[in-house]
């Protein structure tokens, strides 16, 4: 389904030349959701440094600011949080309305939150949200003695004055991570915590819950994983977070297919050593193209290949990439196959489908699945590439206009959802000078 235009088309930049550019990022979006959560439960103020300011960032921002949570920003790039208060404060009697936009962080973190606080609250969120899975999280809650008047967006809680009691719950998260991770966050502030249990035969990325539960033991919640599809979360209050947020690397997985895209040289600083995020992934899938890869200290060194080799990739751990990959695979001459994304579906649009109109319209040909896409490249001809109210088509358009000239991105500002910037950042890239890329470490 298209979505109404609320921005300028945008003819995408055709790189003329190999790129070489160092490109730094903002702050990664799943990391700073899960902090800005766990700040608002915390037993006292946090610090959060380098978060990304993005319109999915606000929107928590704005949620948890209903639910009683303060924020200030006492220099730039740091923000300060005060927790919620407790259940049973008076002061915040009254329903909280919540505005989801399209994030599913804030529709699927914020409902056990406002529960575990005792808060009443409605939630609703842009037209194309009102269709993404909320059923399992809904009947979660229900089944933790909320009363949940709706089966998804807009609803409504009204939960127990004291909060929520936890104990054992099962559910299956197959459509989506973010019910088990929404749920881990807020289970150590129920009375018992909570043992969670996922019953389907398929959990989508996993790195997203491994991130969920790294971010849980950094803020001191004693959490646990003693076997695949089980966590325990033991009670008690997170302490306050003194974190910084690493660079989002999933956003910078697009910049790194532009190396790969046109044989060319990224370079971005601050990549991190260790990560539990799924934009990693990217690294492996780069050598995968071709391309040769390095990391250091100092950041990540991609290189792309003199000619794209297609690729086969399971990506159902890491789905977030696959509009990236299938804009390169769209790219390379031969056929490529990227399997496990049938959860994709119920993301901002149908990304499968998405990505199969828009990577016909230019020309590359496409086999949908169920849970795949089959890709035959080169794309070669010009369009205008429909972004379907869904950042990652605006960067997967980008990556196609790289080698296809008359590629015109609609709605490019949908982009802001996680990187308001994208546009500026991407035509810095192609102005950086051939041969100078800024951090030469060789």
């Amino acid at each position: 389904m298209r979505t109404p235009v609320s921005s300028t088309p945008w003819p995408a930049p055709e790189a003329r030349h190999p790129v070489r550019a160092t490109v730094a990022v903002p702050g990664s979006k799943s990391l700073t959701n899960r902090y800005l959560v766990l700040a608002a439960l915390a037993d006292g103020d946090s610090r959060i440094a380098n978060p990304l300011r993005s319109r999915d960032a606000d929107l928590m921002i704005g949620a948890l600011s209903a639910l009683g949570a303060e924020f200030s920003e006492p220099e730039p790039g740091v923000l300060r949080v005060r927790p919620a208060p407790g259940p049973g404060a008076r002061a915040l009697a009254g329903q909280a309305r919540i505005e989801c936009g399209l994030a599913g962080t804030v529709m699927r973190f914020v409902p056990p939150l406002a529960a575990a606080l005792g808060r009443a609250a409605a939630f609703d969120g842009d037209e194309q949200a009102r269709g993404r899975p909320m059923g399992t999280m809904l009947s979660a809650l229900r089944e933790l003695g909320v009363d949940v008047d709706g089966e998804a967006l807009p609803f409504a809680l009204a939960p127990a004055p004291g909060g929520v009691r936890g104990g054992h719950l099962e559910i299956d998260a197959s459509a989506s991570s973010q019910f088990v991770s929404g749920l881990l966050l807020a289970a150590c502030a129920f009375d018992l915590g909570l043992e969670l249990a996922h019953t389907g035969t398929a959990l989508p990325s996993q790195p997203h819950i491994d991130m969920t539960l790294e971010a849980l033991a950094d803020a001191g919640v004693i959490v646990s994983a003693p076997r695949p599809g089980r966590w325990v979360v033991e009670p008690g209050r997170p302490r306050g977070l003194e974190v910084a947020v690493e660079p989002d690397l999933s956003n910078a997985a697009a910049f790194v297919a532009a190396a790969i895209a046109t044989g060319g040289t990224v370079d971005v600083p601050l990549w991190p050593c260790a990560t539990t995020q799924a934009g990693d992934a990217i690294r492996g899938l780069a050598h995968d193209f071709g391309a040769q890869v390095e990391l250091s200290r100092a950041g990540l060194r991609v290189e792309g290949p003199q000619r794209l080799a297609p690729i086969e990739a399971d990506l159902g751990a890491v789905g977030e990439l696959t509009p990236v990959v299938a804009a390169v695979a769209a790219l390379a001459d031969g056929t490529s196959t990227l399997r496990g994304i049938g959860h994709l579906r119920g993301h901002e649009t149908d990304r499968l489908a998405a990505l199969a109109a828009e990577l016909q319209a230019v020309g590359a040909r496409v086999e949908e699945g169920p849970d795949y896409l089959r890709i035959t490249g080169p794309a070669d001809r010009g369009a205008v590439w429909h972004t379907y109210a869904d950042h990652r088509m605006v960067m997967a358009g980008a990556i196609v206009g790289l080698r296809v000239p008359g590629v015109v991105i609609e709605d490019p500002d949908t982009v802001a959802k996680t990187m308001p910037d994208f546009a500026a950042r991407w035509t810095k890239m192609l102005e950086q000078a051939p041969g100078t890329a800024a951090a030469e470490r060789r």
